[in-house]
């Protein structure tokens, strides 16, 4: 080791200079300030903006998801069914995670009933992460996609909704879309009811939209209310059976049919037809999906007889055996001609509404004062929207009595220049059944009978429900609306249809409005056939023996005892009727 040299080591010129002292102050000014800006930058992110930040976190990773209420069921008045949900699972897809085995796929688009070019498209931008294959399908079929095991598919637990009466009630029930929200009859006026309140959930997700944990607390739904309708289920199938059978006999356009209990005001039946199937809506037009017999006006033609012939003997004009001359069978007023279908000769007034004469009832009606008829027809109905809970009810047209002239006055007295639907004209005739009171009509169901709105004297609604009476017989108009087992009263109708500013030439409206039993009445019933074209057209043809039909059904089902034999009436003669 001694003898080892030692090694020598040069300086190097760099450590052997001077380094400012500018420059390290400088190095560790510049240290100092990055690590300065660093805890300003956290200080910014952790205190000052942290909430802009938090909500940034909760855009990209948390979600609140809705808990879908159940909707409420709907019901007939006897607890039937009329609609409610059931579990209709939605499948949807993430693009860019989806399995392209062929096999499955081809199995998939047979399970969702689509062409496999229609489920490639919907696949074949994977740039998307979400993307809708098919709504509410059935149960089992989504338990058979779930077996398929298919990556980047995937289920969503909703509900549809089931109509088990279908297209018999489809009108007054209405129904929902794919989001569950009423579009039409019931199911939208009450939609708010029937809907309840979704409740949430807020979860975080990660990329591929699986649920990692849940935030805060969970809100229940609130379920909807559950609504009971005044419509009995087996009255409403049988009216809609009667009304169709009519529709396709007659070649007609279409038909609508209203039912009423007088005692309660209740909605029995409101049948249209033609109609749908709730569940299947596939290229339906509005004219399918309208409730005609609250949607649509006409000219009520001689059903508004019986009203004026109460007023006339409200006012004491006339009795029910005052007896007016006809002959001969025509009557000018103001340059126009007002006539007969028949010249008739001397008629009592039980007899001018038996035989349906517009110029005997005219002759009533110029004796009154405009301002008597437009206050009656205004009492019963006319001319008002109906006071009933459904979407799309009209008040039909009912002009001021002070811009009548004599002819107005005359041809509102058999119901022309004024308008009314089906449904309006059947809620007057309570007046009739209700021995002068006008009962509130309503389509949930009543817990008893209602309080009426009194219009005429009791004795008056019995004489014109004994001349309605006298339509049904032998020498009536409408022998044809009587009824095994019960007596029956109305007033048949037939209307030229309007057409722009004039009436079609060889289109009518047949309709028939009546009361049953007739001493102590407990339905009122309306029915409607629209443009018949199959050689009849007149109301006692081609509406009475829907009526007929529909009254004895429905009050053996209510329970009334017959109160008449019961046997087949025998129609011996039926007069035309004047329009």
């Amino acid at each position: 080791m001694k003898n080892a040299k030692a090694v020598l080591h040069a300086p190097s010129p760099l450590l052997a200079s001077k380094t400012p002292v500018w420059r390290s102050k400088l190095i560790v000014g510049a240290i100092a300030l990055g690590f300065a800006a660093l805890a300003g930058r956290a200080a910014w992110v952790q205190i000052f903006g942290s909430e802009f930040f938090r909500k940034q976190g909760e855009v990209r990773f948390e979600r609140s998801l809705e808990l879908p209420a159940n909707r409420g069921r709907i019901f007939d008045r006897n607890g039937l069914l009329l609609a409610t949900s059931v579990l209709a699972p939605s499948i949807w897809a993430i693009p860019e995670d989806v399995d392209r085995d062929p096999a499955k796929l081809s199995r998939l688009a047979k399970l969702l009933d689509m062409p496999m070019s229609e489920l490639g498209h919907k696949l074949e931008n994977e740039d998307k992460t979400f993307v809708w294959l098919k709504r509410q399908v059935d149960e089992p079929v989504a338990r058979e996609i779930a077996k398929l095991g298919i990556a980047g598919i995937y289920q969503r637990k909703e509900y549809k909704r089931e109509y088990p009466e279908g297209e018999a009630a489809a009108h007054v029930v209405g129904f929902t879309n794919v989001e569950d929200v009423g579009q039409e009859g019931i199911e939208l006026e009450f939609n708010k009811e029937l809907a309840g309140r979704p409740g949430s959930r807020r979860v975080i997700k990660d990329r591929l939209g699986r649920i990692v944990e849940d935030v805060g607390q969970q809100v229940p739904p609130v379920d909807g209310a559950d609504i009971q309708l005044s419509i009995d289920s087996k009255v409403q199938f049988f009216a809609y059976q009667k009304l169709r059978d009519a529709v396709i006999e007659h070649k007609a356009k279409s038909g609508s049919a209203v039912v009423l209990d007088a005692e309660t005001g209740e909605v029995l039946a409101l049948a249209n037809y033609p109609s749908y199937d709730p569940g299947r809506r596939q290229n339906l037009s509005g004219a399918q999906l309208r409730n005609r017999a609250l949607t649509d006006t006409f000219e009520p033609g001689s059903t508004m007889k019986p009203f004026v012939a109460a007023l006339a003997l409200e006012k004491g004009v006339v009795t029910p055996d005052t007896v007016i001359q006809t002959s001969p069978g025509r009557l000018t007023i103001g340059g126009s001609t007002i006539s007969d279908a028949h010249p008739q000769g001397a008629l009592t007034v039980n007899q001018v509404i038996q035989k349906s004469s517009n110029v005997g009832i005219v002759k009533i009606a110029m004796q009154m004062q405009p301002r008597d008829m437009w206050e009656i027809f205004s009492e019963v109905g006319l001319g008002q929207k109906p006071q009933i809970s459904f979407p799309g009810a009209v008040g039909g047209r009912l002009r001021a009595w002070r811009s009548w002239r004599p002819i107005e006055q005359a041809t509102m007295a058999y119901g022309y220049g004024l308008s009314a639907s089906l449904f309006q004209l059947a809620h007057a005739y309570t007046v009739f059944a209700r021995d002068g009171e006008l009962v509130p009509a309503t389509l949930l169901k009543s817990p008893g009978d209602a309080a009426g709105l009194r219009v005429i004297d009791p004795e008056v609604a019995r004489a014109v429900r004994n001349m309605l009476h006298l339509v049904t017989q032998s020498g009536g108009t409408a022998p044809r609306a009587q009824t095994m087992g019960y007596s029956v009263g109305g007033k048949t109708g037939t209307a030229h249809k309007q057409e722009g500013k004039g009436y079609a030439e060889h289109k009518y409206r047949g309709f028939f409005v009546g009361i049953a039993p007739v001493e102590k009445p407990r339905i009122v019933v309306a029915v409607l056939i629209d443009e018949p074209s199959a050689g009849r057209y007149f109301g006692g043809d081609v509406a009475a023996p829907v009526f007929s039909a529909t009254v004895q059904q429905t009050l053996r089902m209510l329970g009334v005892q017959p109160d008449m034999n019961v046997k087949p009436q025998i129609v011996v003669e039926q007069v035309e009727e004047s329009f």
